[in-house]
């Protein structure tokens, strides 16, 4: 249904329903006058229109673009106007109607009927505000999900082509020199590849599935840099049942080995440490080397850490910690801290 449709809908049905509810009570007092039912009526029809006009009045004047303080006075006046309009035109109509009823223009009564009358459509007012203002906040919602998904998206297909120019590399070393390991190494690729296509479907997947291609990764670099590189896991059983973004474990794997292994002529070793404490996945991953915070390496652009920043923030935003240290003068630490999902 459009705004309007719904917008008709409760403006009818509402009023029907007040109308109902009057009526219902003079039925109950023993009233029997038609024209007391008339007039009742004619009165809901004018609190109709009424309310009508104003939200053509609301809309035109843009006020429900204006902020709270300014908004408030102006209903304000606007529901004393809509009264006392209300007022006059039943006023009118009970003359019209032959009923030349004194008590309806004593001051008691007139202050009674006008405090009504102020009071239903404070109520409309209220409701009617509220009614855009959380339509207003869910179109805001709506619109910073799309937004965050898309970048969710730019933020996964960037990572595709930075890990495939990696891996290659890492096979082309091999082709020439040991075909027989490059055709394993190939065997490992797809996995990985078949993987992160799976994945790049879901904004976050099991800490298990992503284990599995860590590891085919670092069989993967295993062949390259053979006995320079050295490999462990230490992962509690309960960690696999923790979500977490896709490639994002790989992607810091990744940045130990090239920013750490690659550049020791020596080598060296990498670890995997998966543990839950007060029901969040603590990671840890350890790498010989040194980290020199805020100095970018040479035609490093940093994009496998600051895709990870913006990827927890996104998802889980202050939830989720992130911190790249180091650990001793010989190991960095990364470690990263995932909510209960």
């Amino acid at each position: 249904m459009t705004r309007k449709t719904v917008y008709w809908i409760c403006q009818i049905g509402g009023w029907s329903l007040y109308a109902i509810i009057n009526i219902s009570f003079n039925i109950m007092f023993g009233v029997q006058d038609v024209q007391q039912y008339s007039f009742l009526l004619l009165s809901v029809v004018y609190m109709l229109l009424v309310t009508h006009a104003f939200r053509h009045y609301l809309h035109n004047r843009q006020w429900l673009k204006l902020t709270t303080g300014k908004l408030i006075p102006r209903v304000i006046l606007a529901i004393i106007i809509m009264s006392m309009l209300v007022y006059l035109l039943q006023a009118v109509t009970l003359m019209l109607l032959g009923q030349q009823s004194l008590s309806y223009f004593d001051f008691s009564e007139v202050l009674l009927m006008f405090l009504s009358q102020v009071t239903i459509f404070f109520i409309w007012s209220v409701l009617y505000i509220m009614y855009h203002y959380v339509e207003r906040y869910n179109s805001s919602l709506k619109y910073e999900a799309a937004i965050n998904e898309m970048t969710l998206n730019r933020l996964k297909s960037q990572l595709n082509p930075h890990f495939m120019f990696n891996a290659l590399n890492s096979i082309r070393a091999l082709v020439d020199e040991e075909p027989s390991k490059a055709k394993v190494a190939i065997t490992q690729l797809s996995n990985i590849l078949r993987n992160s296509l799976v994945m790049d479907k879901r904004k976050v997947v099991s800490f298990a599935d992503e284990l599995k291609t860590v590891k085919d990764y670092l069989a993967l670099e295993g062949i390259r840099f053979e006995e320079r590189l050295q490999t462990y896991f230490n992962i509690h059983p309960e960690a696999g049942d923790f979500y977490i973004p896709p490639l994002m474990l790989q992607t810091l794997v990744e940045n130990s080995i090239k920013h750490g292994i690659s550049n020791l002529i020596e080598g060296g070793e990498v670890s995997v440490e998966a543990f839950v404490k007060d029901r969040n996945l603590h990671i840890c991953i350890r790498n010989n080397g040194q980290y020199i915070n805020g100095v970018k390496h040479k035609n490093d652009s940093g994009l496998g850490l600051e895709n990870t920043r913006e990827r927890l923030k996104l998802l889980y935003g202050e939830r989720a910690s992130f911190k790249i240290s180091n650990e001793n003068e010989h190991t960095v630490l990364t470690e990263l801290v995932i909510p209960e999902h």
